[in-house]
């Protein structure tokens, strides 16, 4: 079989998977959970094989004409490059793991068929995205995944909190989406063809007539699909979906797609230099602003939705300095251990109940009762945090080595303002991811006062995928920069002595410090009386979720919503710990701005129509029944009437023409 043929069937295979399963959902209920599992397990099969076969050399290129469109055609086409082969393996590796982990954590949900077709459906169009080499078709994928991540974001319709998130979610990404394809068709017309290797044939030979417009009409659609400031707002929403959604959504599909489409089309942006320096700014505002609001958040979910939008900014920051190794590097290694990260905590929402590291922190030896989940997001944190020598380290000292490259004038793919922007926010970046992940582990596994609930094991089918996941987040990093060069442009991502020592410095200081800040805090709480925890009722990992999304509390009464007095974040950041915990009220802003101007333009419109347009409709009918009624009346059938009524006209008719004479 062709690589060819194999690469069509990777896409097709979850596709396939997803229209079966929906067909037999309820008429054959055993079959949905082979249907939702075993395609992908193929494509995941399937995307190795591609890239073994691709190997890192020449792209793999075919195309169709679909139809003809009379001036510039849209294919059918394939561009595999060692890019796109590694990214496909990442989208099988987690898309599996997310299906295998949900047999057992939505094993009692009702809507677990439609929720594991739209996973299926999810899938294949991230896997369309990393394949495709026609910018129309990709924009298929692309529409495909905001319309499924509606969906999956709301699976818990009936909570108003997931109901908002999922129409935020859509609404949002659609902004960026406008703009977005604006930018394609104008990088068409320029090129001629919506075919990747001809646009950047046309960029190589300085072809394109508007490159600046055209980069920043593109970077909209990417800030809003890659939860890029100012439009990422929507990602830490996003959590009121289940969590193996969020697994999904932060670590292989949806967010990493914009990144990935820069990576594919650098050059592009690279003919721009203002769009490359606002690329460098939009990354470092997300990468401080995000780390920032991460360390204050109390819901667990949501710390790790700001840890994605930072480390979605090193990736954009790695592109802004011109090398798209670095960036698919760090999209790689953060897509396992940030799938490991929501999958552990998932079982770690079940055991605990809640979402809340407050609550968290008030349970005694919960660390004990799913030691799977603990040592498995140990490694997670690690890597988060660029511990050598887990993964994240060696990814994120890649990005910060060629912002170093490009300040010390080694490479001159960006400008130097963009090198320095980039290097000191990932510097400042690496001392608060740290920090957080920190904070995470000592609120999620050091917590004291009553015993945590024992629910007992957790199912095998969620276990073992964490041990699955920790696997390349422990050994990714280190595999990938000495032993697959040639997937990323031939370069050498190892580590540089200045960035390392540095970048670990900070990071190991970040950790140190807020450990020192929480033993500080402790000693302080432990004078306040903590109560009694109630255990949660054992139960469905998913129900017991969207009690938790709810409610926020769903077994520990006011104690959950109380403020953590062993919190280090309030600590360390003191004034600026309210501001951070809503999100620099960004949201704010846009309600200001945008929302209630469209709720009074509405109230305008609605006013316009029952006061204005409906009274006229309304008098517009009513005024001729009146006639009617009036005319109805006058006609009694009577002789008398109506000779009395003509004598009376003759008469006004006669004073009439007397006035009119006399006047004359």
């Amino acid at each position: 079989m062709t690589t060819t043929t194999l690469a069509v069937l990777v896409p097709l295979l979850p596709f396939l998977g997803a229209v079966a399963g929906l067909l037999l959902g309820r008429t054959a209920p055993g079959f949905v959970r082979p249907l939702a599992v075993l395609p992908t397990l193929a494509a995941l099969v399937l995307a190795a094989l591609v890239a073994e076969r691709q190997g890192g050399d020449a792209a793999v290129d075919a195309a169709t004409e679909l139809t003809p469109t009379g001036s510039v055609p849209v294919e059918l086409a394939l561009h595999i490059d060692g890019f796109a082969a590694l990214a496909a393996v990442l989208v099988g590796l987690v898309a599996s793991c997310v299906q295998i982990y949900s047999t057992g954590y939505l094993r009692e949900d009702p809507r677990y068929p439609s929720y594991a077709a739209l996973v299926s459906l999810f899938t294949s169009a991230m896997l369309l995205v990393v394949y495709s080499g026609d910018l129309m078709v990709l924009l298929v994928g692309w529409e495909v995944m905001g319309i499924c991540s509606y969906f999956l974001v709301g699976h818990y319709w009936e909570t108003p909190q997931a109901r908002a998130a999922s129409l935020k979610a859509f609404l949002v990404t659609k902004l960026g989406d406008v703009p977005f394809l604006i930018g394609l068709f104008a990088l068409a017309t320029d090129a001629g063809s919506f075919r990747i290797t001809r646009i950047l044939g046309t960029v190589a030979s300085g072809g394109l007539d508007h490159p600046t417009v055209i980069a920043l009409l593109l970077l909209a659609g990417v800030a809003g699909k890659s939860a890029q400031f100012p439009l990422h707002t929507w990602l830490p929403d996003a959590m009121a979906g289940p969590t193996p959604v969020s697994a999904l959504i932060h670590a292989a599909t949806m967010v990493a797609a914009g990144v990935y489409f820069i990576a594919r089309l650098l050059p592009v942006f690279e003919a721009s230099q203002a769009a490359m320096v606002v690329l460098a700014v939009m990354a470092a505002v997300t990468m401080a602003g995000s780390a920032l609001a991460a360390l204050a958040q109390d819901d667990i979910k949501r710390v790790l939705a700001y840890s994605t939008i930072g480390q979605l900014g090193y990736m954009t920051g790695a592109l802004a300095v011109g090398d798209r190794g670095a960036a698919v590097f760090h999209l790689l290694s953060h897509g396992a251990f940030k799938a490991l990260l929501f999958l552990a905590a998932g079982v770690i929402i079940h055991a605990a109940g809640t979402n809340s590291l407050a609550a968290m922190s008030r349970m005694r030896n919960l660390r004990d009762r799913i030691p799977d989940a603990y040592w498995t997001m140990t490694v997670a944190l690690l890597a988060l945090a660029a511990i050598p020598p887990f993964s994240g380290f060696f990814s994120k000292e890649a990005v910060l080595g060629v912002a170093e490259h490009v300040v010390t004038g080694h490479t001159e793919h960006a400008p130097a303002a963009a090198g320095w922007v980039v290097l000191v926010a990932g510097l400042l970046t690496a001392v608060l991811t740290a920090a957080y992940a920190t904070r995470l582990w000592l609120l999620a596994f050091r917590g004291r006062g009553a015993e945590a609930p024992d629910h007992g094991r957790q199912p095998l089918t969620m276990t073992v995928v964490l041990w699955v996941l920790a696997v390349p987040s422990l050994a990714l990093g280190g595999f990938a920069f000495r032993v697959l060069p040639d997937w990323f442009d031939g370069r050498d991502l190892g580590p540089t002595l200045t960035t390392s020592v540095l970048g670990t410095g900070l990071a190991l200081a970040g950790g140190l410090v807020t450990y020192a800040a929480w033993r500080h805090t402790t000693a302080l709480a432990a004078r306040v009386p903590l109560g009694a925890v109630a255990a949660h009722p054992e139960g469905d990992a998913a129900r017991v979720e969207a009690e938790a999304i709810a409610t926020h509390e769903p077994a520990y009464g006011d104690i959950a919503l109380a403020p953590d007095p062993a919190d280090p974040g309030r600590l360390l950041l003191g004034p600026l710990h309210r501001h951070a915990a809503a999100g620099f009220h960004l949201d704010a802003v846009y309600t200001a701005l945008f929302v209630r101007p469209v709720q009074a333009g509405a109230s305008l419109v609605r006013f316009l129509d029952r006061e204005v347009v409906e009274t006229y409709v309304r008098g517009a009918g009513a005024l001729p029944r009146w006639l009617g009624t009036a005319v109805r009346r006058s006609q009694t059938g009577n002789v008398q009437t109506y000779v009395s009524a003509l004598l009376a006209g003759t008469v006004v008719l006669a004073v009439a023409v007397v006035l009119v004479a006399t006047g004359a």
